[in-house]
């Protein structure tokens, strides 16, 4: 994953990823999400939101809950996940006061 904790620039998947989070979810109710969030424009395979699941997971941006016994595991975003996608969400924020003025529209 290429998302740049320093910049704080996340890629868009990881930011739907993270927000998806913020109530448990197996990986299917991930992927459901977020193309539901993005009226289909992402959609992701599994091997792909498999590999960024476990990318967070090291990360700390995200952790397994509940007892898991089964075959879904359960995620939910993580105190650390929570800032870095608060952090995103302010320069989106900025990014889009910045073009705002200069394209024109409604800050």
């Amino acid at each position: 994953m290429r998302d740049n904790v320093k910049g704080g620039a996340l890629t868009e998947v990881t930011f739907y990823i993270l927000l998806s989070l913020y109530a448990p979810k197996h990986g299917y109710a991930v992927m459901q999400f977020i193309e539901e969030k993005t009226d289909g424009r992402l959609s992701l395979g599994a091997g792909t939101l498999y590999g960024a699941l476990n990318s967070l997971q090291e990360k700390g941006w995200i952790a397994c809950c509940g007892d898991n016994k089964g075959r879904k595991k359960e995620y939910l975003i993580t105190s650390q996940g929570k800032e870095v996608a608060k952090k995103e969400m302010e320069r989106l924020k900025e990014l889009v006061f910045i073009a705002s003025g200069i394209v024109g529209g409604t800050t």
